[in-house]
């Protein structure tokens, strides 16, 4: 219920009336710098004011002791007069605020119309951005709870960070070379790799919008007007045919002001995005480094179980050929003979069904290392003991930070929170600058002089009034996948902790199976030499003999899989623990 408090959006920004005035001032006053600076001082100033004073200016210039202008007059430096507008001494209040961009303007005094345009338009939208807002929630890590330590081992404290290249715990070398066989050329690994350059260059894209689009459209038009059409200025018709020509070099730009934040909100959740696929990155990488350890070790665990087949093996048909003698000479019954051969003939089952398991699993691993199947072998490792490395699992509390793919869940959260104050935005009005510079004429030639110059600037406000709806269902749908989102983390966090529970709970437990079947071992070779020992003096049926032979490798195999257990368990912790990964210093694009 908290989390779902918290995400009442408010639909209002409330933003006190001092700094609303004073941000629309700083507009209006860049805007007003923005026209001298691109029309001149006379020209701007004649260009700004209202349509009564131009009205009264033009009846001046007409009859200048009928229409006296109310506004003093000052000499420029080329001695002609100019107006000096109110406009301009309420520009003074604001230079704590104009001081830096006037200087800017000042000092770069561009040659060319078009660079002025650019510069007065991008530093215009540059202010109006940094005093703009941002709606929307700013993210708040989920609240889950966080027990203090791990059942499984309550007496573990702190732990430091795991090595990175965990694998060198175990002092395997073949094992080393596979991993880095795999990072090199698992392509799984590539594919996430991929992922994450992908999302980065869409960050990337999303970071563009906060700069303007420029661009340059040059065209050429030759147009021909019928001499039957009525002229536009005096109704008349035209009498003849007209052929015109027009050549047009424009730079074109525009800019959105992102005043309410919605394209940093867009930037944020692109950037967040990134992040995530780079922790997907290291959740993969990891996943393909405890697979491969894993594989190689379920490999060498099947060797042991072969052998122990093929040594088994090679007994009973010892036993088979020794009891086809006796059976000649009388000794034995064919029943002895014929529980023999089955048994040599079961075994022989059991080895072609290891053989065939490991020759599978071999095959998966040249997967896991990125070679062809054909072309990748390992060779025969029988493993008997387990001495897996001792890995401190640490607080639950370091965790969070240790994992990879809770790492993950939070950025996907993080996405999902900026994306509801991109939805919030579009509640509210878009400020756009359309400008453009160039150069326009008849003639190719005189097309470059500085009279063929042209301009517009073109300031708009899109204001959303009616859309169907379309605005709330957009914004309920985002906080609905914000909501998904949460429910993702808190889950992987729940996973993360009961993950390292049960590697430590089959630790423990498969330290202890593994002792159990080593005595059972112990008493199934004694309980062998013994059957053996009175079926010779003809104490017991050789039924005894099968079942001891059985029991002995019944508890050899068994004991070969827990030692394999016990390794993955092992290696379970180390990825359950986030296997050395740290986010680092940079992972953003």
């Amino acid at each position: 219920m908290l989390i779902l408090s918290n995400l009442k959006i408010r639909r209002a920004v409330n933003l006190r009336p001092a700094l609303r005035q004073l941000f629309s001032k700083i507009v209006h006053q860049l805007w007003r710098r923005m026209v001298v600076e691109l029309f001149g001082s006379s020209e701007g100033e004649f260009f700004l004011l209202p349509w009564r004073e131009k009205a009264r200016m033009r009846g001046h210039n007409r009859h200048p002791h009928l229409h006296p202008l109310p506004s003093r007059e000052r000499k420029t430096n080329r001695g002609g007069p100019i107006l000096e507008t109110a406009w301009i001494s309420e520009t003074s209040q604001l230079n704590h605020y104009l001081s830096p961009i006037k200087f800017l303007l000042n000092s770069c005094r561009f040659p060319h119309f078009a660079g002025r345009l650019s510069l007065v338009t991008t530093l215009s939208a540059v202010s109006a951005l940094g005093i703009g807002c941002m709606v929307g929630p700013d993210f708040v890590r989920p609240v889950v709870e966080q027990p203090l330590y791990f059942k499984s081992q309550a007496a573990s404290g702190e732990a430091p960070l795991m090595a990175r290249e965990w694998w060198r715990l175990y002092g395997d070398p073949v094992l080393d070379q596979l991993i880095a066989s795999a990072q090199a050329s698992n392509q799984t690994l590539r594919q996430a790799v991929a992922r994450v350059d992908q999302a980065r260059a869409l960050a990337l894209v999303a970071v563009s919008f906060l700069a303007p689009t420029i661009s340059l459209d040059p065209r050429f038009l030759r147009q021909r007007y019928s001499g039957n059409r009525d002229s536009t200025r005096t109704g008349q018709r035209q009498g003849q045919p007209v052929t015109i020509n027009d050549w047009l070099i424009p730079l074109d730009l525009t800019y959105e002001i992102d005043v309410w934040g919605r394209v940093r909100r867009s930037v944020e959740s692109a950037q967040a995005a990134a992040t995530a696929s780079a922790y997907d990155l290291g959740v993969v990488q990891l996943t393909v480094e405890t697979d491969v350890a894993q594989f190689y070790y379920n490999l060498r665990a099947l060797d042991a179980q072969v052998q122990i087949l093929r040594e088994n093996v090679a007994a009973y048909r010892e036993q088979v050929r020794i009891l086809s003698v006796q059976l000649k000479n009388g000794l034995v019954s064919p029943i002895v003979l014929n529980q023999a051969q089955a048994q040599l003939q079961s075994t022989l089952a059991q080895q072609r069904d290891m053989e065939r398991a490991r020759a599978d699993q071999e095959h998966a691993l040249a997967i896991l290392c990125g070679q062809a199947a054909p072309l990748f072998s390992i060779d025969p490792n029988p493993m008997h003991e387990a001495s897996p490395p001792a890995v401190p699992p640490g607080l639950p509390a370091q965790l969070l930070v240790r994992r990879p793919d809770v790492a993950e869940a939070e950025q996907n959260v993080v996405a999902a929170n900026a994306e509801i104050g991109v939805a919030i935005a579009n509640f509210y009005p878009t400020f756009t600058l359309t400008n453009f510079a160039g150069f326009e004429s008849a003639n190719a030639s005189n097309l470059f002089d500085w009279r063929s110059a042209v301009a517009s600037i073109a300031p708009r406000v899109s204001i959303p009034i009616f859309q169907g709806g379309r605005l709330n269902a957009n914004l309920e749908a985002t906080e609905a996948v914000y909501r998904q989102t949460v429910a993702a983390y808190v889950n992987q966090v729940l996973v993360a902790y009961g993950d390292v529970e049960d590697a430590l709970t089959d630790l423990h437990a498969l330290f202890d199976e593994v002792g159990h079947l080593r005595e059972a071992v112990n008493a199934s070779q004694n309980y062998l030499r013994l059957a053996n020992a009175q079926f010779k003096f003809g104490l017991v049926d050789y039924l005894i003999v099968i079942d001891a032979e059985r029991t002995l490798l019944t508890n050899q195999l068994s004991l070969a899989q827990a030692v394999n257990l016990q390794m993955a368990a092992s290696i379970h912790l180390i990825k359950a623990l986030g296997g050395g990964w740290d986010a680092g210093p940079d992972t953003s694009p």
